[in-house]
């Protein structure tokens, strides 16, 4: 905290915050959950807009100017904040009021679910290798993969960059593969599948860590809940 900083009773900072009643946030303190800048909370703590309070590890964000949104991207629309060519992007898709930017990026020619925000944190912790948060891909492909097939990209193969993590594979139905992949490589899934002989048609991202939704169509967006944010951040930490 800093001087002359206004200071909160750090059980009511976090009740606003979403994390819980007032009631259950003090048995979180209690419990021995919560840190205040790297401390151990203890009751009756006083906090300010500039301390750092995590619970369980997870950073409880104070600062109302950050905004969260997930898009469900359709096919053609870039993933940048914005195109030297013209092209539409997902900025342009969500509310303009906050200046955000994608979080990590989503082929042009592929579809589904991306955030966009100005927390720079969560973009760190989302987008760098060494969390890797899963991401889970739907996959609509040239033939009928075979079990060797299946087993290769499960197994991890040999691409222009280097070898592929194991990745999480199965199809679900014919012709489509559902794959979890924790890497982020440029076009990673269209370059597995192509590998193994069986080209990608479509394909579509449908989880991002914890996040999914199934009734967001394309084109649309929403605003993340808080506890939908603090799994995200919590997918990094784990």
């Amino acid at each position: 905290m800093t001087v002359g900083e206004s200071l909160e009773r750090l059980q009511k900072v976090l009740a606003r915050s979403g994390v819980a009643s007032r009631r259950a946030s003090e048995e979180m303190i209690e419990a021995g959950r919560v840190t205040v800048n790297g401390d151990l909370a203890t009751l009756g703590d006083k906090v300010g807009a500039n301390d750092r309070i995590e619970l369980d590890g997870v950073p409880v964000l104070q600062d109302p100017d950050l905004v969260h949104y997930l898009l469900h991207k359709p096919r053609d629309v870039v993933s940048t904040a914005s195109d030297p060519q013209g092209r539409s992007t997902v900025v342009d898709l969500v509310p303009s009021e906050t200046r955000v930017f994608p979080v990590g990026r989503l082929d042009t020619d592929s579809e589904g679910l991306i955030v966009l925000t100005n927390d720079g944190d969560l973009t760190h912790k989302m987008t760098h290798p060494s969390f890797g948060i899963p991401k889970e891909y739907l996959a609509h492909v040239e033939g009928l993969p075979t079990r060797s097939a299946l087993r290769q990209l499960r197994e991890g193969v040999e691409l222009e960059d280097g070898f592929t993590a194991p990745a999480e594979v199965s199809m679900p139905q014919e012709g489509v593969l559902k794959l979890v992949i924790h890497e982020g490589r440029n076009r990673q899934v269209r370059r597995m599948c192509a590998l193994v002989g069986h080209p990608v048609i479509r394909l579509v991202r449908v989880r991002i860590g914890p996040v999914s939704d199934k009734g967001l169509a394309a084109g649309r967006w929403r605003t993340l809940t808080m506890e939908e944010v603090r799994s995200l951040y919590a997918a990094a930490i784990n």
